[in-house]
């Protein structure tokens, strides 16, 4: 089983964050890789592991980072994969983080997600496979059903509620 997508952290310290991409993938059954490389720590390991990634099969990396928060960025630089940045609060409540990644210079993209949003850069990256993948499609598609099941299920408890003014 080769990885198909890479979700890549700063620090270990992200993991409890960035495991939620990992839950998601593990859901949908998609072979996925975790790694911590650094943008200041790690530059050269950074760069091998950025510029190899689509030659060994993936088709998106998911990068999180606190603070400064350059290592999605920096991987995108460097790769034509797409990269999902996953800003983590680390300080500043994690504007920091988001500004950093979101705010990427003309021609290197990151799409980004909220801060700490893991578990959304899963089912991006989910979506982003499904492109060509029917059966990973499926699965999303049952997912976005259990959704919806979810809130007509909150709505038919809401009408059980009783309020003296309630109108519905």
């Amino acid at each position: 089983m080769e990885p198909r997508v890479s979700i890549i952290m700063g620090s270990t310290s992200d993991l409890p964050v960035m495991e939620k991409a990992a839950v998601v993938l593990e859901e949908m059954e998609i072979p996925f890789e975790i790694n911590a490389l650094s943008a200041h720590r790690t530059p050269d390991a950074v760069e091998e592991f950025a510029k190899k990634a689509r030659y060994r099969g993936i088709k998106v990396i998911i990068a999180g980072a606190g603070m400064a928060a350059h290592l999605p960025g920096v991987i995108a630089a460097m790769t034509p994969v797409p990269v999902i940045g996953v800003p983590v609060k680390a300080s500043l409540d994690g504007m920091d983080s988001l500004l950093s990644i979101v705010q990427m210079p003309p021609g290197i993209p990151v799409a980004t997600v909220g801060i700490n949003g893991a578990k959304n850069a899963g089912l991006l990256a989910t979506q982003m496979i499904a492109t060509g993948d029917d059966e990973i499609y499926e699965k999303f598609k049952d997912y976005k059903n259990t959704l919806k099941d979810k809130i007509e299920k909150a709505n038919k408890e809401l009408k059980e509620v009783s309020y003296k003014f309630k109108t519905n």
